[in-house]
């Protein structure tokens, strides 16, 4: 019956007027009389799912889970099966990675073999950190940068190497660094950083920044809430910076300048007075990141891009106290949108975790979706 009465509505003009007694779908004459209140109606129609929801709906929630981990890969074999067998989000070329996945154009064979777009990441801010230097030439560090080229000198530097990494099959850039910085030109910041002054940094940083943007390539700038007056080398153990104050004052200055520019953001494994808890270093720190996300603490906008993590496996500052599964799971409870590591060897492990993680409430599903989410918006993944 409830199928003849919806046939009935959609051919009349109204519940009580306009309908010919007799036939099939046609109301009851006693029905005119009812109130409307007992007249029967068709149920309402369900609201329209949405993109995201249909997005979320298409994958399963360790896919959910895999889309969040950039790992580092040694060569095209082992990225054509993280790839394939867990379907993770990103491959990292680190400088131990064989550099024929990138000259001989391999890295379109690895990302047919996701069912989403792959992020393709690199660390490539010039000088002595530069991974794409074998196949692209030499480009200068950032402190030799800013010291000898203009601002639109070095957009166009960055704009013809992100052309290069573009047409390598990269497409993210963990740089630039925009740590201000006064260090020693060969320690763990020193020449990556444009300058010790911060409107410098977020000048230049801006230039590089923007070319990578117009040659395709998001980059992603680095390391907050601001490494370059920290003590210490967090790839040999923890380090602590200056306290949050003489943070907002200095370093946090060119994250406020560029963070609604279209980039990405790492964090270090930095532990900040007044803002991250003991022992807790920023990559992992809820704290940390509801500093970026608000942009209230610092006087920036609130920051809606996604979030990195520094290596989370092979830095002392993070591996001296934690597993990779546990540092990954504390990272994404934290609010970071992406899990970076150096190796692919503890992938299923780690998706094992996560999903354990998600079973008991302590890695909230609510917070793995809207990761997904921002991860699939930096690279265009949502196709409606």
């Amino acid at each position: 019956m409830r199928l003849k009465y919806a046939l009935a509505l959609t051919a009349c003009a109204g519940l009580v007027a306009g309908c010919s007694s007799g036939g099939i779908g046609t109301l009851p004459e006693s029905s005119a009389a009812m109130p409307v209140s007992q007249a029967v109606v068709a149920p309402p129609a369900a609201a329209p799912v949405t993109c995201d929801e249909q997005f979320l709906q298409s994958l399963s929630l360790r896919h959910k889970l895999a889309q969040l981990l950039n790992v580092g890969v040694t060569g095209t074999a082992d990225a054509l099966r993280v790839v394939r067998d867990e379907q993770i989000g990103g491959i990292f070329i680190g400088s131990w990675t064989d550099k024929s996945l990138l000259a001989d154009g391999k890295v379109a064979q690895v990302a047919s073999a996701s069912p989403l777009p792959l992020m393709v990441t690199i660390d490539e801010e010039g000088g002595r950190v530069s991974r794409a230097a074998d196949l692209l030439g030499p480009i200068p560090s950032a402190r030799q940068t800013a010291a000898t080229m203009t601002e639109e000198q070095t957009y166009q530097m960055a704009l013809e190497r992100g052309r290069g990494l573009k047409d390598l099959g990269v497409t993210v850039n963990f740089a630039p660094d925009v740590d201000v910085s006064s260090q020693p030109d060969n320690s763990v910041i020193g020449d990556r950083s444009y300058s010790s002054d911060p409107a410098v940094v977020s000048r230049y940083a801006d230039a590089y920044a923007r070319g990578m943007r117009d040659a395709g390539i998001l980059p992603v700038i680095k390391h907050f809430p601001g490494h370059g007056s920290a003590s210490g080398d967090s790839h040999t153990g923890a380090v602590t910076t200056p306290p949050l104050d003489e943070l907002r004052a200095k370093d946090l200055i060119p994250f406020r300048d560029l963070g609604t520019t279209g980039v990405g953001v790492m964090l270090g494994h930095l532990e900040v007075p007044g803002l991250t808890a003991p022992g807790v270093p920023a990559s992992i720190s809820p704290d940390a990141v509801a500093l970026l996300r608000g942009g209230t603490g610092f006087g920036a906008a609130p920051f809606a891009g996604p979030i990195f993590t520094d290596d989370l496996s092979g830095m002392k500052a993070i591996t001296d106290r934690y597993d990779i599964a546990d540092a990954v799971e504390a990272a994404l409870v934290a609010g970071v949108d992406v899990a970076l590591w150096i190796t692919t060897d503890d992938v299923p492990r780690v998706l094992d975790h996560l999903e354990d993680a998600v079973a008991s409430g302590k890695l909230p599903q609510e917070r793995v979706d809207e990761a997904v989410l921002t991860v699939a918006r930096a690279k265009d993944a949502l196709a409606c």
